[in-house]
């Protein structure tokens, strides 16, 4: 019933949106490979900034919420259902993961934040940090 977080997005996406994701890092990571250290500084940048699709579940949500609201409110009461659905489906999200508009995020090409540190991870290693690590910790 309880997906992992980390792979409750995946889970729930098509093995052929998932190929995609893999295909994109992947390219990503051998146009990085040989790449000067200010290179990998300024993808790390992008990547700080970019939107997971958790957060941009957790934008349109409550968004869907306050326009039925507001509806319900200004309009006919019928419209209290599409905030009562959209909470609804945010639950479920949140105990399964899967949610109705995630197919269509995914093929938008929001990835999961799993995703994102894959690729975060990888220029890290490129970037020669691991190095760093090794010995300080060992010393």
């Amino acid at each position: 019933m309880f997906s992992a977080t980390t792979r409750r997005v995946d889970q729930n996406t098509s093995t052929a949106l998932n190929r995609r994701f893999e295909t994109r890092l992947k390219e990503t990571i051998s146009r990085y490979e040989g790449a000067d250290n200010n290179a990998i500084d300024q993808r790390l940048r992008e990547l700080d900034k970019e939107w997971n699709i958790e957060r941009v579940i957790e934008t349109e949500a409550p968004t869907t919420i306050a326009l039925g609201i507001a509806l319900g409110v200004l309009n006919d009461r019928k419209w209290f259902a599409l905030s009562a659905f959209a909470a609804g489906m945010v639950l479920l999200h949140n105990i399964q993961g899967w949610y109705p508009l995630l197919p269509v995020l995914r093929r938008l090409g929001f990835r999961s934040q799993y995703e994102i540190e894959q690729e975060r991870n990888a220029l890290r290693v490129l970037r020669g940090d691991h190095k760093a690590y090794l010995s300080y910790s060992i010393h």
